[in-house]
């Protein structure tokens, strides 16, 4: 139709407060900009029996971090939908990943100059197959312990997923 406006919707997230009970709604650009308002996000670690950890590779067309190697999965809770649902969501979107048990580990505040998260943080174990989608994906693979070690500190890993491996490394193995 001649002059007819295209309307984008817009993502509206949950902010928290320190508990993680939900005291309003602001858009993701709102969220990443100056006033960084604390939101909640999911992550899912994926261990095989063999003890090593997928990774997946960030998008060239992220604009957080792109290109780095980062959780298995990871991304931020819509508004009024719960930590689970979520998380169900994003392992399907970015890995075509929904026959799993998450298993609940910890959940801490990350802040960055760009955002303020509360991470809720899962893990998976598993022989899975796992088919990454190519636009939230570039790649992704199981890596052995050593070649993580290897890759700490070198800007390859995100600097949150560096985190988390320090923090859960061994949490994650306990679970084998």
């Amino acid at each position: 139709m001649k002059g007819a406006k295209i309307t984008r919707s817009i993502e509206m997230l949950p902010v928290i407060d320190t508990d993680g009970i939900v005291i309003a709604q602001a858009s993701r650009s709102f969220c990443h900009g100056a006033h960084r308002p604390l939101h909640p996000v999911v992550h899912l670690h994926i261990v095989n029996r063999q003890g090593d950890i997928y990774l997946q590779k960030r998008s060239m067309t992220k604009k957080l971090l792109p290109g780095k190697w980062d959780t298995a999965v990871g991304g931020h809770i819509s508004y009024g939908e719960s930590v689970l649902e979520a998380l169900v969501r994003e392992a399907g979107e970015e890995l075509g990943f929904f026959d799993f048990n998450p298993i609940e580990m910890d959940r801490y505040i990350f802040e960055s100059e760009v955002e303020k998260e509360m991470v809720f943080v899962f893990a998976a174990v598993g022989n899975f197959q796992l088919k990454p989608d190519n636009d939230e994906v570039s790649e992704g693979r199981y890596w052995a312990l050593a070649d993580i070690d290897k890759a700490l500190g070198k800007r390859v890993l995100t600097p949150n997923f560096e985190l988390e491996y320090s923090k859960y490394k061994d949490k994650l193995l306990a679970l084998l």
